[in-house]
């Protein structure tokens, strides 16, 4: 697998030794020659090498600061070096191995020996380099498999989406802007000390695409329920508040059959069934009341009422963002988390450019 092509740095300050390493590895290798560390040190970064024969005794730089050298600079870390020296003694080979040599050669060299650590070590580090390409190549292939697997699900996840508002003939841009109200409150929550360790950037990020399903649930809904044009009478709301425990249904098996637990899946059947619930256990379907209520699904409660405010509807008509201001306002602490209301008045504005933004047609 070696190549007559590697490439062999010589840096050695006597004449005599570059000339006689010249000639025994040119017929096997591209030589280059340095007679001295700071010349070496140059060749080293301008036209890597794929192995190292150094002189350890040398004026101005010895050959254990020129290793120093080359292993601290990422450019030349990677490069093997092979001390040539006259020294014999333990204590020198352990600390040349300490700065970073692969291998000594004893002066004076027999040319055997030289050829064949050299050939040695360009083996290993052919084989390194090979280990270290399919490693990246690896890396990479995970990353894509994950990312079309991360695709996949937000195709999958549009799709359910876009069943449910095929069937709600209201909802227009809803599933957008309640998203960016979620990330909004989220990330601002984030920043406070009650779940500051909750919101986490990826925790942010799952409840954010799981927003979009809080709905999901009206899929199972009736059509002359579903699409009635005018209030619900108290049975057709009876069955109407199904949705949430449906939506919980449909989220949940689904993540039974990945057969792991997905976070984005645990935190949308989370939102579809509790983002009726009310700080005050007054809401639907199991009453809870304060922090018994996911938060992913107490930010969309806040999330969900301001988009409904803002948007018409057969049996009203669109809020402006002061109405709806103040209607959140009075639902502080009963019917929303007081610091969630708080986050929404410090948000207010930005909420208000959104729902311009992404306005139903």
């Amino acid at each position: 697998m070696i190549a007559n092509n590697a490439c062999v740095l010589v840096i050695d300050d006597t004449p005599a030794n570059l000339s006689l390493l010249n000639q025994l590895l040119r017929t096997h290798y591209r030589v280059k020659l340095a007679n001295g560390g700071a010349r070496g040190l140059e060749l080293a970064v301008s036209a890597r090498p794929d192995l190292i024969l150094l002189d350890v005794m040398m004026p101005d730089m010895d050959g254990y600061e020129v290793c120093r050298r080359l292993k601290a600079d990422p450019v030349t870390a990677g490069i093997p070096v092979i001390f040539l020296t006259a020294k014999a003694g333990a204590d020198d080979e352990e600390f040349g191995l300490e700065v970073g040599a692969v291998d000594f050669i004893r002066k004076p060299i027999a040319p055997s020996v030289v050829l064949a650590r050299v050939r040695n070590h360009l083996q290993i580090r052919t084989w390194q380099t090979f280990l270290e390409d399919k490693s990246a190549w690896l890396e990479r292939e995970v990353e894509r498999r994950v990312n079309e697997v991360l695709r996949l699900q937000e195709a999958s996840i549009r799709v359910m989406v876009s069943l449910a508002e095929f069937r709600d003939e209201c909802t227009g841009n809803h599933i957008r802007r309640t998203q960016d109200y979620v990330r909004l409150l989220a990330d601002y929550l984030s920043r406070e000390e009650r779940d500051r360790e909750f919101l986490s950037p990826e925790h942010i990020d799952q409840i954010a695409k799981a927003a979009p399903l809080h709905d999901i649930g009206k899929i199972a809904i009736p059509d002359y329920i579903l699409l009635k044009q005018g209030r619900h009478t108290p049975e057709e709301f009876a069955i109407m508040k199904t949705h949430s425990v449906k939506g919980e249904s449909m989220l949940l098996r689904s993540q039974h059959e990945l057969g792991e637990e997905n976070l984005m899946l645990l935190y949308a059947a989370q939102i579809a069934r509790s983002h009726h619930e009310r700080w005050d256990g007054t809401g639907y379907p199991d009453g809870l009341a304060g922090e018994e209520i996911p938060l992913p699904a107490r930010l969309m409660a806040v999330a969900d009422v301001y988009d409904a405010l803002r948007s018409r509807r057969p049996y009203k008509r669109a809020f402006d963002h002061a109405e709806a201001v103040e209607v959140l306002r009075a639902g502080r602490a009963s019917h929303f988390d007081p610091l969630l209301i708080d986050a929404f008045f410090a948000l207010e504005s930005d909420f208000a450019d959104i729902a311009i933004k992404l306005a139903d047609e």
